[in-house]
Formats: structure tokens, sequence, C-alpha cells
């Protein structure tokens, strides 16, 4: 077997807070789905962790951002509180934690 892809699937009775967060802040809205796919080729990714990095929790998705900075600006102007950075990792990234409405926790990351 080859993945071709790895989706985060993440249930909900709150679909408006699910719009107002990744559909405003982050992505794209189908109306019953809200799917974000990357432009370009992508490798599937799963990954299983002790830590977060850096000492923090692990999060519960890792999102990569092409404009961390305006994706950072507009996550904080929408009221969500930072949980973590943003913050240059040694390896390589620029990145933040915030929390989704639903509590799932977000690293929000560009590489360097």
């Amino acid at each position: 077997m080859t993945v071709k892809r790895v989706v985060a699937n993440i249930a909900t009775e709150h679909m408006d807070a699910a719009k107002a967060f990744y559909g405003d802040l982050l992505g794209m809205d189908h109306g019953w789905i809200i799917t974000f796919v990357g432009a370009g080729e992508s490798t599937p990714q799963l990954s299983f962790a002790l830590e977060g990095g850096s000492g923090t929790a692990v999060p519960d998705l890792s999102i990569e951002a092409d404009d961390l900075s305006s994706t950072y600006e507009r996550v904080v102007a929408a009221g969500h509180q930072i949980e973590y950075g943003p913050a240059d990792e040694e390896l390589g990234v620029r990145r933040f934690y915030v929390r989704d409405p639903f509590g799932r926790l977000l690293n929000i990351l560009a590489h360097q």
C-alpha cells in the first residue's frame, strides 16, 4: 500500500465555530465539510511524539502556513489566545500554538 493522503477529521455539531476559525482564519469552507489542502505536491505525514518540542505539549494538528506573520495577526485579532510563541525553533521553523474552538491544540508553523 502507498499512502496518498492523511486527513484529520474533527467531529462537531458547531459548524459555525469551525467556519469562523478554520474557514475565515485558515482556509476553505464547502458548507458541510471544511478541508485544507496545500498547494502543489505534499507528502502524507503522521507523527507520534512524547512532547511538542521545546518542552511544549504535543499538538493535535500541525498546520504549515505560507505567511506565518499574517496568520498570527488574524488569529490574535479574532480574539484567540496564543498558548505558545511565536518562537523560532532549533529545527528551523517559526511557530505558535493556539486552540481551536473545540479545544484542539494547533501548531501553526512556517519553515524559515
